[in-house]
């Protein structure tokens, strides 16, 4: 017992306790758990703490077996509230409804049509309370509402369809949206009702977003808007469905992977310039913050800076483990202030497994891979994708049955130059923004890099795909396995260090 009491240091203590949270959140997302199967996991954590309160390895399993329980509670409270709001009660009932609210998020502008997501406040003229949902407005593409906009809305709510391959209930769920209308009638009541410091973003936003559209056509144009401002719902679904084909999806969705392979490259590239490594730490924080504000902080976009900041904080400590502990703990930090991300927020789940694959392949394909030059980061590059890309890979053909089997090549010919992209589109759509005419002598080299990105997209989608059908338990297996094989190559690499 003292060997295992010294052994548990406040970090692993912590790991321990995070890792139980997790688990707890994870049980109750796929399992029905009673009351009172909760009450006894939570008597017996209490229990162990309180009667084996003077031995450290009891108390730290009791508080494992109390974090357990507090995730399951967390979960079940949180999908409780979403089941049974004052909204949900109200859809599907074919009666017109009239309800006022805020417009909390920057209005969506799709191809035929604008989503505005709407914090309802009066429901029937009367106050909905504080456990407020929100409503999904689909409306047309030229209505000029703006964040903040206080409206009155008018229509049929409806619940969110659930599809044969995809819950779209449970994914807007996560956002605590709960009903959906179509086209409704719609009365301005007032503006400016959000965050000032926000809406000031936003107005940024629209005027770069309009500087871009200036003198670059679609799909171009599109795409720089999705890579510098996040603007993913301009992209066309022809030029979606293209991007999936290639393996390029994740370039027009601000992701962990992505944001680790700017960070690596801008530490680089800031290095490279002179500056010791922790001026270009800090340098790159900022940059990457500013590049987040600018997205219009998307809670995908937060979730990846918070990621992509954690890889970055263990290429500064060059400890693997301290990076690991970080990751877990921002997951679990998140999952606690929203547990449905777990279970329903793929793109959480291919961030979070994408840095754990950076986190620890890279350094293995480093090393293998040591006869490849690293100019341009070609090495680095190559190794962070394919440790990206084998995490992440078997979620991917769960999700979508099919796999991209030369998107390592894709990836390879367009993920270096998106430094240069992002790059020249700033400067292209900021002067732009300060004066049309500037923005014209910018536009050359982003449609010059845009157009080789719109070439390779267009030859690798052209390639078959490969389907590929993977069961629940063939994805437990596989990761299973995964786990295993890391774990042994990084005994055996740590293992020839120490003999050198």
């Amino acid at each position: 017992m003292p060997q295992i009491e010294t052994s548990l240091t406040p970090s692993k203590i912590l790991l321990y306790l995070c890792l139980s949270f997790i688990g707890g959140i994870f049980l109750a997302s796929f399992l029905p758990i009673s009351s009172i199967l909760l009450l006894g996991i939570l008597i017996l954590g209490i229990l162990f703490i309180s009667v084996f309160w003077s031995h450290k390895a009891f108390v730290v399993l009791g508080s494992c077996i109390l974090l357990l329980g507090i995730g399951i509670l967390r979960y079940q409270n949180l999908n409780a509230r979403a089941e049974n709001n004052k909204l949900t009660k109200n859809n599907n009932n074919d009666q017109v409804i009239a309800l006022t609210g805020i417009i909390v998020r920057e209005p969506e502008i799709r191809e035929r049509n604008t989503r505005l997501t709407i914090e309802v406040e009066t429901l029937k003229g009367q106050a909905i309370g504080p456990a407020k949902g929100r409503v999904l407005i689909t409306t047309g593409k030229y209505q000029k509402y703006r964040y903040g906009d206080r409206l009155w809305i008018k229509g049929k709510l409806k619940s969110p369809p659930v599809f044969e391959d995809f819950n779209y209930r449970d994914y807007l769920k996560k956002q605590r949206i709960y009903s959906l209308m179509y086209f409704p009638k719609i009365q301005l009541i007032s503006q400016n009702q959000g965050n000032p410091i926000y809406a000031g973003i936003l107005s940024v936003k629209k005027k770069l977003r309009n500087s871009i559209y200036q003198h670059l056509s679609p799909p171009r144009a599109s795409i720089l808007a999705a890579l510098i401002l996040g603007d993913k719902g301009q992209v066309s679904k022809e030029w979606k469905q293209k991007l999936n084909l290639a393996g390029l999806r994740h370039i027009v969705a601000i992701s962990g992977m992505h944001i680790a392979i700017l960070t690596s490259i801008s530490m680089t590239i800031l290095i490279g310039l002179g500056l010791w490594r922790n001026q270009a730490f800090y340098l790159t924080i900022v940059l990457i913050s500013l590049f987040i504000l600018m997205s219009g902080l998307q809670p995908s976009a937060v979730r990846a800076g918070i990621m992509g900041g954690l890889f970055l904080l263990a290429q500064h400590l060059g400890r693997m483990a301290v990076s690991c502990r970080s990751l877990i703990l921002a997951g679990a930090l998140m999952l606690a202030q929203n547990p449905l991300l777990l279970k329903s927020d793929v793109g959480f789940q291919l961030s979070f497994l994408a840095m754990m694959g950076i986190i620890y392949l890279t350094p293995i394909f480093q090393n293998w891979l040591r006869f490849i030059p690293n100019a341009f980061q070609l090495k680095n590059i190559l190794s962070m994708t394919l440790s990206a890309q084998i995490f992440t890979l078997p979620l991917l053909i769960y999700n979508f049955g099919y796999i991209c089997p030369f998107s390592v090549f894709s990836n390879l010919l367009v993920v270096p130059i998106l430094p240069y992209i992002m790059g020249t589109g700033f400067i292209y759509a900021f002067a732009g923004a300060v004066w049309q005419s500037l923005g014209w002598l910018f536009s050359g080299m982003a449609w010059l890099l845009l157009t080789y990105v719109v070439e390779v997209v267009k030859f690798f989608s052209g390639l078959p795909p490969l389907v590929l059908k993977l069961p629940w338990q063939g994805l437990l297996l596989f990761y299973l396995i995964l786990t295993l094989l890391v774990w042994k190559l990084l005994k055996n690499q740590k293992t020839r260090f120490v003999k050198v």
